[in-house]
């Protein structure tokens, strides 16, 4: 699953008590962490947003899940058969599951799952998955067959989308239903209350189907200040945090941090990118686009910025995964090809003011990013230099995550630093095909390729790993030669983590694929539970 991705934690400044669920007790402590960005929908296939989906990864299950090698394996479902032509798959449920309320899962909230991601009236970004599916059968309640009328490549990853309750949703808008803030899943943690522009408790639930979770609540606190969450992490109010390549490199060396705290440090499965409106006539040439990414120094960036914990992104794929082409160079930084490009474009310096102009129009906007990220507002401004150097005007606005969201869904921007975190599945298809631009969908930016649609819809229908990457290859160097974003960097992950917290282990995964066996030592709890 694709989410716009924050680099993520803060929280209370005072510890609250939390209570464990009633009747409780086999779990133990809190864990105190947060995001600089509030949830906006919790519906999982609403979940757009990093804050959202890690909300909603709590609650909710999908038909299977990745586990600490990215293989797939079970989770609603116990296993499952794919028919040797590659178009049925057939899903054998687990029995005994029941939703928070106590209602049983059954194939019926499958079905309805997968209607309403097909449905055109939910805002989904995720629909592009289900509608290859051509039709889908509930033969009991512990059975659900979906049947495709061609091989579908990534059909098993788009059943890790959590599956959401029929009784309870049945006749609903999903788009404005109060559900997206009172969710019931059947996952390990039930909402226990939201307190808007504050924090979110989660309570353990008791009778998840896995065993009740080691770790009694979750509280997840809003605070858009990274510098604030790092001062409660150094006063002892915060477990987790994400860490900025400062504070990574800089801040967290003391021996207090050293003796309280764990740092995990490994390679993001995403990247961040400069991305342009297509529709606008600015943004509109090819060429103007490869001169404003030789423009920009993003060496620079990963070095100042990223403080080195990071590296050059080159396309839509990250470093790690087998869809990547590693031939394809980055762009290089080459403001005088950049002013040559820019030229041939018609844009020119005609009245000395060192803006360049072309028709009376002087070439001036403004750049768009999300408040609580140092990282991507220290990038504009470096960003802003380089392209005034070549006649080129730049605009900063900082905005609350919410805020950018409308301007996203809206289109109302000119140019976005954001960046994506991907899912182990490389399928570019709904942040890349020219029919994923509909409000809440991924393809904002209004990219459009008929090469690179057809290239994606092609591997999607191939199994064969070595023949997928051969097209995303193809589809990497259109992209990267198309430039409708300058990829800037694949950021390091950078984490800090309470050493309280035992069985905790990092893998391919990260760290957070096993948080549920994750337990605390009775002489170590540090929030104790009322009973």
């Amino acid at each position: 699953m694709l989410t716009l991705f924050l680099l993520t934690v803060a929280l209370l400044l005072v510890p609250q008590i939390p209570q464990c669920p009633a009747a409780s007790h086999s779990c133990r402590d809190a864990i105190v962490m947060g995001s600089i960005g509030e949830p906006k929908r919790l519906i999982p296939m609403l979940a757009s947003d990093s804050a959202s989906g890690t909300i909603s990864g709590f609650i909710f299950n999908g038909l299977l899940k990745y586990d600490k090698d990215t293989n797939l394996v079970g989770d609603l479902a116990k296993s499952w058969e794919v028919s040797k032509d590659g178009l049925t798959i057939t899903f054998h449920l687990r029995k005994g599951v029941k939703w928070q309320d106590g209602t049983p899962f059954t194939s019926a909230d499958v079905m309805f799952t997968l209607k309403k991601l097909k449905d055109p009236k939910v805002a989904t970004p995720y629909s592009g998955d289900y509608l290859m599916v051509t039709s889908a059968e509930a033969p009991d309640n512990y059975t659900f067959i979906v049947h495709y009328d061609k091989p579908f490549a990534p059909a098993l990853s788009s059943w890790t989308m959590g599956i959401i309750p029929k009784h309870l949703l049945e006749g609903k808008d999903l788009n404005t239903t109060e559900f997206n803030r009172h969710p019931v899943g059947t996952g390990p943690y039930r909402l226990k209350s939201w307190v808007t522009g504050q924090k979110l408790v989660l309570e353990a639930n008791p009778n998840y189907f896995e065993g009740e979770p080691g770790i009694c609540s979750i509280i997840y606190r809003i605070i858009p200040d990274p510098t604030t969450m790092f001062l409660e992490l150094q006063s002892g109010g915060i477990d987790t945090m994400g860490l900025t390549p400062f504070q990574y490199a800089r801040q967290t060396n003391s021996p207090k941090i050293k003796k309280e705290f764990r740092k995990f440090r490994h390679p993001s499965f995403g990247y961040t990118y400069l991305g342009y409106n297509l529709k606008l006539p600015l943004f509109k040439s090819r060429k103007v686009r490869q001169a404003l990414t030789m423009a920009i120094d993003r060496e620079a960036i990963v070095r100042i910025v990223l403080l080195g914990l990071g590296q050059l992104s080159t396309g839509p794929f990250p470093p790690s995964s087998w869809a990547r082409d590693p031939s394809i160079p980055p762009f290089p930084y080459n403001p005088q090809k950049a002013r040559e490009y820019l030229a041939e474009a018609g844009w020119k310096d005609r009245n000395g003011d060192g803006i360049l102009e072309k028709n009376g129009k002087p070439f001036v906007f403004t750049i768009i990013t999300n408040q609580g990220n140092n990282q991507r507002e220290a990038a504009a401004e470096i960003i802003q230099e380089n392209l005034r150097r070549v006649g080129i005007k730049v605009k900063i606005r900082v905005l609350e995550w919410q805020a950018m969201l409308h301007a996203i869904m809206e289109r109302n921007f000119q140019a976005i630093i954001l960046g994506w975190s991907l899912g182990f599945e490389p399928d570019p298809y709904d942040i890349w095909h020219s029919s994923k631009t509909r409000p809440g969908e991924f393809n904002f930016v209004g990219y459009k390729n008929p090469e690179a649609d057809k290239i994606m819809e092609e591997a999607r229908r191939i199994f064969d790993q070595k023949k997928r990457a051969m097209l995303y290859h193809r589809l990497q160097r259109i992209i990267w030669e198309d430039e409708p974003y300058t990829f800037l960097y694949v950021p390091d992950s950078l984490s800090v983590l309470h050493r309280r917290f035992k069985n905790v282990h990092m893998e391919k995964a990260g760290i957070w694929y096993n948080f549920i066996h994750w337990r605390v030592d009775p002489k170590d709890v540090k929030y104790r539970m009322v009973p």
